[in-house]
């Protein structure tokens, strides 16, 4: 096998260097940060490194694969490696490196290095152009996420409800897996379409009723992890929200079972007058968001409770 090949793209963020290699490093910021990614969770932890499960998406298609990473918090360099690859890839790797500019502005680098399998030509020429593809687009992608995050923390918030059953967890979290099944089991949802092409992999788009009787068709990817967690990232968004991510959790404690329903989101402040009035600001919108997801997380946490303990 050939010597793996290098390649570098760069770019320039309005943000302190400090503030851009926290939110890399913390993968939960993944969702916000990077368009494609779902979500991200940690396989295994050990001092500076740790070993990564990543849900994203590609070619519109939802996809996962694992990733070990090193922390250099004092450098400001994070490596990563993948641990199993797909074809045409037989090797993939890189480095981050933040490198502060001034007090407000850093270089972001990211280095890449990889083989293709058997060396073969057009696998490399196919890994170039993704890679390339890829990594302009993700770099842009963090700056303008990453500004918005350092310059906008009273767009972002996250909230969660939680309702405790007398059932068992297992049941909660078929509930809300079985979401082919709401238009069935939930008044608020009208039509359901659902895949699951890889297990656990699901993309779920639906037509939600609002209080005054109008539908809207919402899209999500989720990630369903073994009966104790579903991830998901909202796709196609109301003219409030730049972001919706959010996770269904289910648990068994010596307190009683709990489910609970965790969202977080960042507003689209350029929509707020057009939506809820010229007197309205960030405050009213935050207010107005909450009350909406919260009515319908809320109504499904309910049913699922009364779901649960229909079969104990």
């Amino acid at each position: 096998m050939s010597e793996p090949k290098e390649v570098e793209h760069e770019i320039t963020i309005s943000a302190p260097a400090a503030e851009v290699y926290r939110l890399i490093a913390d993968v939960a910021n993944w969702p916000r940060i990077f368009p494609p990614t779902i979500y991200v969770d940690h396989l295994e932890r050990s001092g500076n490194e740790e070993l990564i499960g990543i849900w994203a998406t590609a070619g519109g298609q939802a996809k996962n694969w694992t990733s070990r990473r090193v922390l250099d918090p004092e450098g400001l360099r994070i490596t990563f490696r993948q641990t199993v690859s797909a074809p045409p890839v037989a090797s993939m790797g890189g480095t981050w490196i933040i490198e502060p500019l001034d007090e407000a502005t850093s270089r972001v680098r990211l280095l890449h290095d990889y083989t293709a399998v058997d060396d073969d030509p057009a696998g490399l020429a196919w890994i170039d152009e993704a890679v390339d593809r890829n990594s302009r687009s993700e770099l842009a992608a963090l700056r303008t996420n990453v500004e918005l995050a350092t310059a906008s923390d009273e767009l972002t918030f996250s909230f969660e409800d939680t309702v405790q059953v007398d059932g068992a967890a297992k049941d909660l979290y078929d509930f809300v897996n079985e979401a082919d099944r709401w238009s069935e089991r939930l008044p608020h949802v009208a039509t359901v379409r659902l895949t699951e092409d890889t297990p656990g992999l699901q993309t779920l788009e639906m037509d939600t009723r609002a209080k005054d009787g109008s539908t809207h068709t919402t899209k999500s990817y989720r990630v369903c992890l073994d009966g104790r967690k579903i991830a998901y990232k909202q796709t196609t968004l109301p003219a409030l929200m730049n972001l919706h991510t959010g996770y269904w959790t289910f648990r068994e404690t010596d307190e009683g079972t709990f489910a609970s329903s965790q969202h977080t989101v960042v507003l689209r402040p350029e929509n707020i007058a057009k939506i809820l009035g010229p007197q309205a600001g960030v405050a009213e919108a935050r207010e107005y968001v909450r009350g909406a997801l919260s009515t319908n997380s809320r109504a499904t946490l309910n049913h699922a409770k009364a779901y649960a303990e229909a079969r104990r």
